[in-house]
């Protein structure tokens, strides 16, 4: 029996050693870039980039970076790649190519462009194509992005005040500002429907501390009249309804509540 065992083993053990050895008797595939230049490189990028192919481009600049770490050519290709990246629907490793650029050119003529390619990554970051086709609001997501977006847009148009980049920046942080008070509002308008009275008006508040210019500060308001009058908090009810009279004399909430012939915070 003992012969046996040895017997089949044998075979086996020998056939792992022979897949073993064939792994390296495979032919290594030749890479086609091998002596290119750094021009060389830099070109092929470009005409990926141009047909759409960010994989290839991303490769081209990878492989330039990689072998020509001095020069122009490295500077523009770091640079580059966090673009590619992008649009190669990479956020993470776009976001650590132009921090990367960042950190090694603080005074590159075009640095300013590299802050406001962080921006616009993480502007739509968590987008994606399903939110793309449902049209989703930036209000209604996560607003870890919103706020990684925001920071970056005011580093740029803080440091970089006369750059071609900062009047749409400048755009760009008013309407993240509005979504990230919409997004306060969402959640507060949330609790108000589970009956979380109270962390309701905790959450417009918070929206009207951070945001106090934002659109969305009037259903805030609106919001927190309404929770405190769940609550029972007359006082409160009347200061929040008070303030809102003062700033939005004409706010459509007076229409609907008149229209329901009962008062206009008691619209749920």
């Amino acid at each position: 029996m003992r012969s046996l065992a040895r017997f089949v083993r044998f075979p086996l053990a020998m056939l792992f050693a022979m897949l073993l050895a064939g792994c390296g008797l495979l032919p290594e595939v030749a890479d086609e870039t091998a002596g290119w230049s750094a021009s060389r490189l830099y070109s092929a990028a470009q005409e990926a980039q141009s047909e759409g192919s960010w994989d290839d481009a991303a490769k081209f600049l990878e492989k330039l970076e990689a072998r020509f770490p001095y020069g122009r050519f490295a500077q523009q290709a770091q640079l580059e790649l966090g673009y590619v990246y992008w649009k190669g629907q990479e956020p993470a490793a776009a976001i650590a190519a132009c921090d990367r650029f960042i950190k090694l050119y603080p005074n590159h003529p075009a640095v300013d462009y590299a802050y406001y390619l962080k921006g616009l990554i993480t502007f739509n970051e968590d987008l994606g194509y399903m939110g793309y086709i449902a049209m989703q609001d930036l209000s209604e997501r996560d607003p870890k992005s919103a706020r990684e977006s925001f920071d970056a847009f005011k580093e740029l148009s803080t440091r970089f005040p006369n750059s071609k980049y900062t009047p749409d920046a400048i755009l760009r942080m008013k309407y993240l500002v509005n979504s990230m008070a919409s997004q306060e509002v969402n959640v507060a308008r949330y609790y108000i429907k589970r009956g979380a009275y109270l962390a309701a008006a905790n959450r417009a508040q918070a929206a009207l501390k951070n945001y106090p210019e934002a659109p969305a500060i009037e259903e805030a308001l609106f919001v927190m009249v309404v929770a405190y009058d769940k609550l029972g908090l007359t006082d409160l009810r009347d200061d929040s309804e008070r303030i809102m009279r003062k700033n939005f004399p004409n706010s459509r909430y007076y229409k609907d509540g008149l229209e329901k012939k009962e008062p206009w915070w008691k619209l749920w």
